[in-house]
């Protein structure tokens, strides 16, 4: 290893993160980025593209993502550093392929939070319209922020409180459906969340793919578990174990109350493709609908409340990001500063940026879909050089020992192929943005390199 770069693991290890957490701290996080209650906004457009078979899509989508999440835990025990796909294409594909796989999940890392504070804003200004969204969104921020720079442990144990309440209210739901059901019977039939509704014509396969492409959003943040691999108890292998279980657990969730809320569902999903300005509400309406006007506001309580916190899950993990990249010089090195083992100059850092794209984004009637428009696209850029870095590692460098071609090469493939597919799905503004991002981050490795050369 060159002398450089003894100083900077020196520097790393001795300005390094405090390890303070458990695998329990590892799944709050996850959970809480994801949201137990994800599918409520995105029921209505599922079930639209999917002719009604919107469980089987959270099926489809559960195992695409399955795939990702197994190429995370194999990285992960191999390289368990802050930063998680940046630090992984870094050490198997190279300087180059680790600062992209970095700068395009930096896009997804930055701007999911500030979607999840939006949303908070407009759920609470709906329950309390004489203060603005905008407020409400700022309000969120500067929470979560606090308790982000009080310490990571501080910030899991209040995460913690509010995923059991995210679960209670669930539960509330689940069983106040299956009452209803028993009572009054199912509005469609007992299988056409897995078959369709038939309103659309017969059941079309490229339809639930089609609907996969923006299901998979649910999903995004599960990820951010990898993000703190240097600051968990007892070994990487925890963290492996949490990214599996955490997506796993948050499948049956999903699964469960997408079928059950369309049984309920008094629209058909022809007329929710009809009519796109119905898709945003048809969960709650279906609620509503079936059980009363005070699940309806449980609900919207939960996921203002619950909004927030997945946003502060993902400024942390944008914090880790951001401070990896700082440490190894691909971004200001004064991002890789810590304080009592926090590395709150980059959590400062992500809180402005998720700050001025929220209010942004809160301020115009479009911003919503604006944000949520580009959020994927680095992501699963990001998840594409994560499959490849484990074939880099294990079946080319052959740095992990024996290579298993179905864990090493077979899995990581597909789900390759299973990312670029969804990209391709994606709409022309999320891919042109995408693009022009990228152009950017490359233009940023070429003046480094630049400069390193001088």
């Amino acid at each position: 290893m060159s002398r450089t770069g003894t100083a900077e693991r020196t520097t790393g290890e001795r300005h390094g993160l405090r390890r303070s957490l458990g695998p329990r701290d590892l799944v709050v996080y996850g959970l809480l980025f994801i949201a137990p209650m994800a599918p409520v906004g995105v029921f209505g457009t599922l079930d639209a593209k999917s002719h009604g078979a919107v469980a089987l899509v959270y099926v489809v989508a559960t195992v695409a993502m399955a795939f990702t999440a197994f190429s995370y835990a194999q990285m992960v025990r191999v390289v368990p550093q802050a930063g998680s796909v940046f630090a992984y294409a870094r050490a198997a594909l190279g300087e180059g392929a680790g600062f992209v796989a970095g700068w395009m999940a930096m896009l997804d890392y930055l701007l999911i939070p500030a979607v999840a504070y939006l949303f908070s804003g407009i759920a609470m200004n709906s329950l309390v319209p004489e203060v603005s969204r905008w407020v409400w969104t700022a309000l969120a921020v500067a929470v979560t922020t606090a308790l982000n720079l009080w310490g990571v442990r501080a910030a899991a144990r209040a995460g913690f409180l509010v995923l059991a309440m995210e679960v209670v209210v669930l539960l509330v739901f689940v069983v106040s459906a299956l009452v209803v059901l028993g009572r009054d019977g199912a509005e469609r039939g007992w299988w056409s969340p897995l078959s369709g509704d038939g309103t659309q014509g017969a059941f079309a396969l490229s339809a639930v793919l089609g609907a996969v492409s923006v299901a998979v959003l649910s999903y995004l943040g599960f990820d951010a578990i990898a993000g703190f691999a240097e600051e968990v108890t007892g070994g990487s292998a925890k963290v492996a174990r949490a990214l599996l279980f955490c997506l796993a657990l948050a499948g049956v969730l999903f699964i469960a109350q997408t079928y059950l809320v369309a049984l309920l569902e008094p629209t058909t999903s022809a007329r929710l493709a009809a009519d796109p300005g119905l898709q945003g509400s048809a969960f709650y309406d279906a609620v509503d609908a079936s059980v009363g006007t005070w699940l309806h506001d449980l609900v919207a309580v939960s996921k203002a409340i619950g909004a927030a916190f997945a946003a502060l899950a993902g400024q942390a993990a944008a914090g880790r990001l951001l401070f990896a990249m700082g440490r190894d010089r691909r971004l200001p090195r004064a991002l890789a500063r810590t304080d009592a083992g926090l590395p709150r100059v980059a959590l400062l850092c992500a809180a402005v940026i998720t700050l001025v794209a929220a209010v942004w984004a809160a301020l115009r009637g479009d911003g919503m879909d604006r944000l949520v428009s580009v959020v994927d696209i680095g992501a699963l850029t990001a998840f594409t050089l994560l499959h490849a870095s484990v074939v880099g590692w294990f079946a080319v460098r052959r740095a992990g020992g024996p290579v298993s071609w179905w864990r090493h090469v077979l899995v990581p493939v597909l789900g390759a192929a299973i990312t670029v597919a969804v990209i391709v799905e994606a709409s022309g503004v999320a891919l042109t943005v995408g693009a022009v991002w990228l152009a950017i981050g490359c233009a940023v490795l070429v003046a480094q390199r630049g400069r390193r050369v001088a």
